[in-house]
């Protein structure tokens, strides 16, 4: 089930409850990205082969093209598995990549052990004023329908199946 916390008009938060251990939900959000990831989620010129997070502070957050080429649209800023990541959303409100980090909004996932063995996953995306006047766009995209609580569901499904 998805829960929502409206909290600051500039943040988007998601929350859901995984049938999987904080490590199962931890790797299969990170590790097992593409697992997940739909193939209509991704901004690069040539369709999606696969989604990839790597796994460490500097670490990218990209589509790989079927044209071999790679689409970069985050930044891992912090990694401590299996509690928590964050990563940098360069991705502005044309849907485009964004190189500037300070000019992109964040995205925290934390990851708490729950009541039969679940973990209760919850997802807050910052700082859309980062991304200057289309900052609010970015928010209603990514807070909006096939946003990150439709994400979520799809990620909740794979860690459950893969349990």
């Amino acid at each position: 089930m998805t829960g929502v916390t409206e909290g600051s008009a500039q943040v988007v938060r998601r929350q859901i409850r995984v049938q999987a251990s904080i490590e199962r939900a931890f790797r299969v959000f990170t590790e097992e990205f593409d697992s997940w990831w739909p193939r209509s989620h991704h901004i690069g010129r040539s369709p999606l082969k696969r989604a990839v997070v790597e796994g460490r502070v500097g670490g990218r957050c990209y589509g790989a093209q079927e044209d071999g080429t790679d689409c970069v649209w985050g930044t891992v800023l912090s990694w401590d598995p299996p509690r928590r990541f964050s990563f940098a959303w360069q991705i502005n409100a044309d849907w485009t990549f964004q190189p500037d980090l300070a000019r992109s909004s964040e995205v925290e996932v934390r990851f708490t052990p729950a009541a039969g063995g679940c973990t209760l996953v919850e997802l807050e995306h910052r700082h859309f004023e980062r991304h200057g006047a289309g900052g609010g766009t970015v928010r209603d995209n990514v807070g909006g329908e096939g946003g990150w609580g439709t994400l979520l569901q799809l990620y909740a499904a794979r860690a459950g199946a893969a349990a």
